[in-house]
Parts: C-alpha cells; sequence; structure tokens
C-alpha cells in the first residue's frame, strides 16, 4: 500500500467573497519596508507614494504602477498621497493626470529622489512663489 502525503509546504487556504486568501502571512512584508534597498541595477525611479519606496527603471514604469496600485478605482483614496505633495481632495481621473504631470515625469522623479536622500520633509513641497 502506498500513501501520497501532501507536501509540507502547502498553505492553507479560505475562499472569500469568491477569492482564494493565503491564510499564512507573506514573507515579503518586512521586505516590503525596506524596498528602497532592494534597488536592482538600472532602477533610479522610485515611487514616494506614502511608504511605497519601489523602485523601477523608467517614469513610465512609476507612472503605471501609482496609477494601478495607488490610483485604482478600488484603491484610490480620493487624494495624492505622494510625499510632499499637498492632499487635496481630486477626483481619480483628475488625480491621473495630476500624478502623470507633477509627480511621474523625469525631472520630478528624480528632484524627489534628491529631497529623499536628504531627508527634508518639511522641504518637499515646491514653492509656487
Amino acid at each position: 500500500l502506498f500513501l501520497q502525503s501532501t507536501p509540507a509546504t502547502s498553505i492553507p487556504t479560505v475562499q472569500v467573497q469568491g477569492q482564494q486568501m493565503n491564510l499564512q502571512p507573506p514573507s515579503y512584508t518586512a521586505a516590503s519596508q525596506h524596498a528602497e534597498q532592494m534597488k536592482k541595477p538600472g532602477q533610479n525611479f522610485m515611487c514616494l507614494w506614502q511608504s511605497c519606496k519601489k523602485w523601477f527603471q523608467t517614469p513610465s514604469q512609476v507612472f503605471y504602477h501609482a496609477a494601478t496600485e495607488h490610483g485604482g478605482k478600488d484603491v484610490y483614496p480620493g487624494q495624492c498621497l505622494w510625499e510632499g505633495c499637498e492632499p487635496f481632495q481630486r477626483q481619480r481621473f483628475s488625480f491621473i493626470t495630476h500624478l502623470q504631470d507633477k509627480h511621474c515625469s523625469r525631472d520630478a522623479l528624480l528632484a524627489g529622489l534628491k529631497q529623499d536622500e536628504l531627508g527634508q520633509p518639511g522641504n518637499q513641497k515646491p514653492s509656487n512663489k
């Protein structure tokens, strides 16, 4: 008689509203807190949304990531939470345009990184005077 054992790596899952949810906490939670240290060669642009800090190779990758991960219709909080941005209430489509114009241009991303490295949270708002 031969019994097949279940692999020890199986993870319990549960159905919640038709979606399978993983019951084991993801192993990357601690790493995501320090995503800025996970920079790979060629990745020179960082998402500065709240505490995201993910690295990308091009400004358009940052824009796509921010628009879908932070500005998606199920996740968009109603205002821009980019570091140093005024948290005005914005409609989602207005936010997407704002994101592209103000935060995801090459110049804006590089400027944001310089401010982030200097660690000057009070000086992150560009002066419009």
